[in-house]
């Protein structure tokens, strides 16, 4: 009896350590905004196509001076494609969709933003403000894809919060959501580099 709690305690143990360095391993990105600072955590593992297209457009500066243009309240806070003055940003090829990953939409969530093609996603990501269940993958459907989760913040949820209760109304080439005071993506960086 001994021998069998000693071998469940070391097998605990390993899958302790193996999950804390795995979660230690995942890259960490540094948003510094008008409203405070977000790190998120991605998932490589899950989604390592969004996440390599995620870090290129970081570690180039992409997102630097970005705003967020379209929030709404329980809903998303979306960013990353246009600058103060709702000029549209370049960008790399469209990334094939990964949201048949496991990872769900839940509320402080950071997934990539699309067209209705499912395959379309470049630059803009959003924040899931609540578990948004409608956005999770269901078929290999065109409707049924749903959205790709690619990481979470563990850090600076507050400043999520606080973009989430901006005033919004009409802005740039927009009817409606965006922030009537631009809420500014000031810096991106990957932590530790």
């Amino acid at each position: 009896m001994k021998a069998i709690t000693r071998i469940f305690s070391g097998l605990m143990m390993a899958l302790f350590v193996t999950a804390n360095a795995s979660a230690a391993e995942n890259p960490k990105v540094l948003f510094k905004t008008s409203k405070g600072d977000i790190t998120i955590e991605l998932f490589p593992a899950k989604a390592p196509k969004t996440v390599a297209n995620f870090l290129g457009y970081v570690r180039g500066k992409h997102y630097d001076g970005t705003i967020f243009h379209r929030v709404i309240a329980s809903f998303v806070a979306q960013g990353g494609g246009f600058d103060k003055d709702y000029q549209r940003q370049p960008t790399s090829a469209a990334i094939s969709i990964e949201a048949d990953n496991g990872l769900s939409n839940e509320r402080g969530t950071i997934a990539m933003a699309r067209t209705t093609d499912p395959n379309s996603a470049t630059d803009q990501f959003f924040f899931n403000l609540k578990f948004n269940g409608m956005l999770n993958h269901r078929s290999k459907t065109r409707q049924g894809w749903g959205y790709s989760v690619f990481g979470k913040v563990i850090s600076g949820m507050n400043i999520v919060g606080r973009i989430a209760r901006v005033p919004t109304g009409p802005g740039g080439p927009f009817s409606q959501d965006v922030p009537t005071e631009p809420i500014i993506l000031e810096a991106a960086s990957v932590v530790g580099e």
